[in-house]
């Protein structure tokens, strides 16, 4: 073994090493590396760079623009809302949120699911009064869990794929991956339900916010064509608001207060809230509710186009000492005020009615330019965009649940590549305006890509300096030339690399390994492929081992040890089917 192996094989174990022990982000080492590799000549510049243009890595990027579609339109939460019901025990709402959840990933890359429905699963485990923290590692898991049954519901089956494309010429179908990954899922799942109760955790997650003095108090109307009319409060999730609560219903000539869980709304039913700018923003994204303000439908832009802009009154704004409509807040500012915040008093008089004083915080709704606009003017003390404000396009919902449809149906009946389908989704969402080109652009997880980019061109770098042939040499003494004991041990590495690096980085690095085992054995390539794609997936046992686990850490409550003690036997499980039935679907 020459000098560029073991020189690489140093430099991948540094990197390592940086990775699991400094707070160092996975893109600044792993490009570190590379290029280290690069000045080196141990790469050309086109091995090095030669991810960019790898076709599963495009498409994961451009599947974040078609989720980006779906969470503008609110799709997916009213699913989830409609899907998770009521339930009656925590093993009912672990099945109600694990058996969607799996089927959804299946489909939609895992991460961003995770990301829309954690808000959604802490909404729903404080409403019913179930326990957070055995409810999300579930969320995690089976999105991980149902990921591994498509080529498109996780980004490492697709990035396996491009490799696999790359070097050999055979390309996968979307449902390959599902004759090891439903035997997996089904059995990850049933180990979740059955020894959930036991080794999941009862946490109590860290405080979000202290008391938050900023008590706004919001109008909202219901809309002549909610979906809301006729419902109780109770059944319309206005009841157990987190950090709001209804005070009152303005009805044609009365007024109700102490509002009953049982009182059906009405159409024009004029609904004032109090509460937290965390919850406003909320509470502007349930379907069928509108500001009760008409100043909001009079402003220049749409209102996809607008945010949520917190102000400051100072001393020297003219409204001062006016109410907001004598005042022409409108007019003057264009912009709307849907909340007024006055140092925790409660303001019962209608929006324009308020009258302004010096410090009071006033919640706008604006198109974002606002910001810069009067970031230095001497009205306001301070100005601040409050970030995924945007009210959701519910009248596209069903388009976008179309759209996502029809690239599955495209993708999986083999009319169109998966990178062309998906391409053709993330334009349908901009050109149908689930999403803005803003909008899409912003959703790009370009950290992701790029550590995505930079594995490829490490695994070439194992390639050609040598190591990975070394390395699966390595493997096969261990063996003993037995192809089942060198497909485990290949398992077994995918699996350790992804508990300690990200999951695409994992897999692009045992795959020139995994390949040249298969080679060095003579056999049949597909179940150290298949095998090496559940492994880079399917780690359960840290924290870090993948992105959805981190995601759901601190909301959780965790401690480290909570994921090894459920997820370490997970991974054994995970382990022995994927070994078991990868050889017998395609036999070495």
């Amino acid at each position: 073994m020459g000098w560029e192996a073991w020189f690489t094989l140093g430099l991948v174990g540094l990197m390592l090493g940086l990775l699991a022990f400094t707070q160092l982000s996975a893109d600044l080492v792993m490009v570190g590396t590379l290029v280290s590799l690069l000045v080196s000549r141990v790469l050309t510049p086109e091995q090095a760079l030669g991810g960019l243009a790898n076709e599963g890595m495009v498409t994961v990027g451009v599947l974040f623009v078609v989720v980006a579609g779906l969470k503008e339109t609110g799709g997916i939460s009213i699913l989830a809302q409609r899907v998770l019901g009521r339930p009656r025990s925590i093993l009912q709402a672990q099945t109600r949120l694990m058996l969607p959840v799996a089927a959804l990933s299946a489909f939609v890359n895992n991460t961003p699911i995770v990301a829309m429905l954690l808000p959604v699963v802490v909404e729903w485990a404080k409403k019913h009064q179930l326990s957070v923290s055995r409810l999300l590692i579930p969320l995690s898991y089976a999105t991980v869990l149902g990921g591994l049954c498509t080529l498109v519901g996780t980004s490492t089956n697709l990035v396996v794929s491009g490799l696999l494309a790359k070097t050999t010429g055979v390309q996968l179908g979307l449902f390959t991956p599902a004759w090891v990954g439903v035997p997996t899922a089904v059995a990850g799942l049933l180990y979740l339900l059955a020894v959930g109760r036991w080794l999941l955790p009862e946490r109590q997650p860290p405080l979000k916010r202290l008391e938050d003095p900023r008590q706004y108090t919001v109008e909202m109307l219901v809309a002549a064509d909610s979906p809301l009319i006729g419902r109780s409060i109770e059944e319309a999730g206005l009841r157990h608001l987190q950090g709001m609560y209804l005070m009152e219903i303005d009805r044609a000539d009365e007024v109700l207060v102490a509002v009953s869980s049982q009182e059906r709304l009405k159409a024009a039913d004029r609904l004032v809230f109090v509460g937290i700018v965390e919850s406003v923003v909320e509470l502007h994204k349930i379907r069928g509710l509108v500001p009760a303000t008409e100043q909001v439908f009079k402003l220049d832009a749409p209102r996809a186009n607008r945010s949520l802009i917190e102000a400051v009154v100072s001393d020297s704004c003219p409204l001062v000492g006016v109410s907001i409509r004598e005042g022409r807040f409108r007019a003057v500012y264009n912009a709307a005020v849907v909340a007024v915040a006055r140092n925790g008093e409660q303001l019962r008089q209608k929006i324009g009615d308020i009258v302004l004083r010096t410090g009071d915080t006033l919640l706008l709704e604006a198109h974002p330019s606002f910001v810069d606009q009067q970031r230095n003017s001497r009205d306001f003390f301070l100005v601040s965009r409050l970030e995924d404000s945007s009210p959701p396009r519910h009248e596209r919902t069903w388009i976008a649940l179309g759209i996502l449809v029809a690239m599955i149906a495209a993708a999986s009946l083999e009319l169109v590549s998966m990178l062309s389908a998906a391409i053709l989704a993330a334009g349908a969402m901009i050109l149908t305006r689930c999403c803005s080109r803003l909008q899409a652009y912003r959703a790009i997880d370009w950290e992701v890509l790029v550590v995505i980019a930079a594995s490829f061109g490490l695994g070439k770098a194992l390639e050609v300096s040598g190591a990975a042939a070394y390395l699966a040499g390595l493997l096969a003494q261990l063996a003993g030339g037995s192809p089942w004991l060198s497909l485990a041990l290949v398992y077994a590495m995918g699996l350790v690399f992804t508990e300690i690096l990200t999951n695409n980085a994992a897999a692009v690095l045992v795959f020139p390994i995994a390949m040249a085992t298969a080679a060095s054995l003579h056999v049949s390539y597909m179940p150290f492929v298949i095998a090496l794609m559940m492994a880079a997936s399917a780690a359960f046992a840290t924290p870090i081992g993948y992105q959805t686990n981190l995601m759901i850490y601190g909301p959780g409550g965790y401690r480290f040890t909570d994921f090894t003690r459920i997820g370490l036997p997970l991974n054994l499980l995970a382990g022995m089917v994927t070994v078991l039935l990868a050889p017998l679907v395609w036999p070495f």
